[in-house]
């Protein structure tokens, strides 16, 4: 969430920015604005009749030292009418913080200078290309066939079992995903420095508000509510929470976690053909990159996160290109957001296999990450980044269509042979 106090500040930057965004209302400033001064005026007002009790406390007190019964006695009535007053405040500044803070909840991060207004894909910025799409002398097939043809993949089992979007890895297919898992990890802890961790599956509602989840992506997120739990829709979520509620030490920032874990996601409306196969799943498996930074330093560290997200894909060989995205498409809790997609032969277009994000100190003023600066002073919120490093089933999509050969067969690039333990497919 934004600051109180910067919202007070630059209430107009605050308007612009959920405007920009295209999420919420602009009058959530106002209406937020409105609660915060009437909080303010009943909290002072609760001050006030405390410090009047405590006069009239001290006072009575004396009196009745004294043996003055009579003098005290309109000071007890006051005072019990001023419990009762102080009860009622109680009340009220508890329902009005609560209400300012639901709000808050609603009012999407501010944009980065850097980051380009926009409306929609169309004003995203192509920043830089690398690779070379191949150059086929036959008709190439679109991984579904691919994957149909191999026996690596079962989309139709999967869909019996669970519904569309949950498929079925066999064969090869199970050790090409097995083997990416740990080709990226490796990566990310041996030259990005990264920790690696195995992070929860399910989190509880006060970790998906801590990153933003909620209250903005309910209807993304699968849930079980015998258990009030949520099957996490990226590792993200349990690894920031991580730090939930703690005031960590300027020594040790930056702290850099890698993680693999399955993603749930309902991906409610999503149909059409750029659902098809791998394009858009249900369950997918993803390697997370998370950093926690000083703020003077956040952006510096997301030019290295995202090198850190870029490095597989030179490494795999795939043509992949880097584009800014513009503030419509940056989305709730981003001040500044790449993606990297790659480039899909066969479907001829570009599949986003990662998002490289600053959020600045907006997830942790939700979930309340500090550190304690070494030079002394109050405790400041560290930055959060984080970014698909990366995410596999368009990975495995754009391997199998770039890879293909005029006999049918895939192969397996260099790099990752060491893992899969065969070169080719079929």
């Amino acid at each position: 969430m934004l600051d109180l106090h910067r919202i007070r500040q630059e209430p107009d930057r605050v308007r612009e920015a959920i405007r920009v965004k295209g999420i919420g209302d602009p009058s959530l400033v106002d209406r937020l604005l409105a609660l915060d001064a009437t909080h303010r005026e009943k909290l002072t007002a609760l001050q006030a009749a405390r410090h009047r009790l405590n006069t009239l406390s001290q006072h009575i007190g004396q009196y009745l030292r004294e043996g003055r019964q009579a003098e005290a006695q309109p000071l007890l009535e006051e005072n019990a009418r001023l419990k009762e007053t102080i009860k009622d405040l109680e009340a009220q500044t508890k329902a009005l913080a609560e209400a300012v803070e639901a709000l808050l909840l609603e009012i999407p991060n501010i944009p980065h200078p850097s980051v380009p207004v926009g409306h929609g894909p169309q004003d995203n910025i192509v920043l830089y290309e690398e690779g070379t799409p191949p150059k086929f002398d036959f008709t190439p097939l679109p991984h579904w066939e691919l994957a149909l043809r191999h026996g690596l993949i079962d989309f139709e089992r999967g869909a019996k079992v669970a519904g569309s979007g949950f498929p079925f890895y066999v064969g090869k297919g199970a050790r090409l995903e097995r083997a990416l898992i740990q080709f990226f990890l490796d990566l990310a802890v041996t030259e990005g420095g990264y920790v690696e961790m195995q992070p929860p599956l399910l989190v509880n509602a006060e970790s998906a508000r801590g990153t933003g989840q909620l209250p903005d992506k309910e209807d993304l997120m699968y849930v079980i509510e015998r258990d009030a739990l949520y099957p996490i829709p990226t590792a993200e979520v349990p690894v920031t929470n991580y730090f939930r509620d703690e005031i960590l030490e300027e020594a040790q920032l930056p702290i850099k976690f890698c993680a693999y874990s399955p993603c749930f996601r309902r991906e409610a409306g999503s149909y059409g053909k750029e659902v098809r196969g791998l394009n858009r799943l249900h369950q997918f498996d993803k390697v997370e990159l998370v950093q926690f930074v000083h703020p003077e330093l956040s952006y510096e560290a997301l030019e290295q996160l995202r090198e850190d997200a870029e490095r597989p894909l030179r490494r795999l060989g795939l043509p992949y290109r880097r584009v800014l995205m513009c503030t419509a498409e940056t989305g709730f809790t981003q001040a500044k957001k790449y993606d990297l997609e790659v480039w899909s032969p066969a479907q001829q277009r570009w599949l986003e296999v990662s998002s490289i994000s600053n959020f600045e100190d907006f997830q942790a003023r939700r979930a309340r990450i500090r550190f304690r600066p070494a030079a002394g002073g109050k405790p400041q919120f560290v930055h959060t980044l984080n970014g698909s490093g990366l995410a596999l089933p368009r990975v495995v999509a754009a391997l199998l269509e770039h890879y293909q050969q005029a006999d049918g067969s895939i192969r397996i690039p260099e790099a990752l042979q060491p893992y899969t333990g065969f070169d080719h497919i079929g």
